[in-house]
């Protein structure tokens, strides 16, 4: 057990509690809900996918990021990265049964989200020209 009132998180009597600043799983959601973690995840729900492809998909990511997002992916278990012993080189991306488990409640949200984008974008307008700011 941790001393000086340090949580031992994921011990029997201390669960995880993504709402306090000091436990691991809040640096997770903000892998899975971040703006790249969240799109790459969804792009990944049809099976393998290359590095480029996955760049093409979601648009507006830069290499560099698209890097870092896999490998934070990749670290917390919702992506698995396959690299082929072909010429040239060919890695593919797909998620792992918890990546996929994460990925279909993501998709819930991001359908809401979509189907929500008339009210979204009317409410939006309501409040830019009402002048509260």
């Amino acid at each position: 057990m941790a001393q000086n009132g340090d949580a031992v998180y994921g011990a029997e009597n201390v669960p995880f509690d993504v709402f306090s600043r000091t436990c691991p799983s809040r640096p997770v959601l903000e892998h899975v809900t971040g703006r790249w973690g969240s799109l790459v995840l969804a792009a990944l729900q049809d099976g393998p996918v290359r590095f480029n492809d996955l760049r093409r998909r979601v648009d507006g990511v830069s290499q560099k990021v698209l890097a870092q997002t896999l490998q934070a992916l990749e670290r917390d278990g919702f992506v698995s990265r396959h690299q082929m012993t072909i010429f040239p080189l060919r890695v593919e991306y797909t998620l792992t049964p918890s990546g996929q488990d994460v990925t279909a409640k993501l998709l819930e949200l991001i359908a809401q989200v979509e189907a929500s984008m008339d009210s979204v974008l009317a409410s939006r307008q309501r409040y830019d020209s009402s002048g509260v700011s």
